[in-house]
């Protein structure tokens, strides 16, 4: 490994909740440095789902982080001359990073409608185990379920 870890920066919680999750997530969202832009699309799409769900915006959008945030994923293993796909448990970090990028992902795929539209669509269907970035963690554990002849070789990682 050449040069030094990166350090972990500190996170601001977002300024209208005070959530830590949020922030990180209107970080992703955000593009070309436009964080009030990108403040304005989460902030609308959470009054839409709680126009939806009858519910606190917020809380929709942390059930929705919780069940999109995948338990394993398969990582490529490269063991005498082959690579294995291995099943690996994934990191709290990960698992939110993850469910960010599938969840963004979906929204943007859609057509037709504003971000925030499209975004409190997405958060509200995952928030019921439901749409196409739910498909995209169920892909990931089915993946990992398949190649659980592999497992043993997850001592060998890092």
């Amino acid at each position: 490994m050449r040069g030094k870890r990166a350090k972990v920066r500190d996170i601001k919680p977002d300024p209208k909740y005070g959530s830590v999750l949020l922030g990180r997530f209107i970080n992703y969202i955000m593009m070309k440095g436009k964080k009030t832009v990108a403040q304005g699309i989460v902030y609308d799409a959470l009054a839409i789902v709680a126009m939806l769900a009858k519910r606190d915006g917020l809380a929709v959008f942390e059930e929705a982080m919780r069940n999109l945030s995948p338990q394993l994923e398969v990582r490529t293993r490269r063991v005498g001359g082959a690579n294995y796909q291995v099943p690996m448990p994934v990191r709290g970090e990960r698992q939110a990073a993850l469910s960010f990028r599938w969840i963004i992902g979906a929204a943007r795929a859609k057509k037709g409608q504003a971000m925030a539209k499209k975004l409190a669509t997405v958060l509200f269907e995952a928030s019921q185990g439901l749409g196409d970035a739910i498909k995209k963690r169920d892909d990931v554990h089915r993946m990992a379920e398949a190649n659980k002849a592999f497992a043993h070789f997850a001592r060998f990682s890092r």
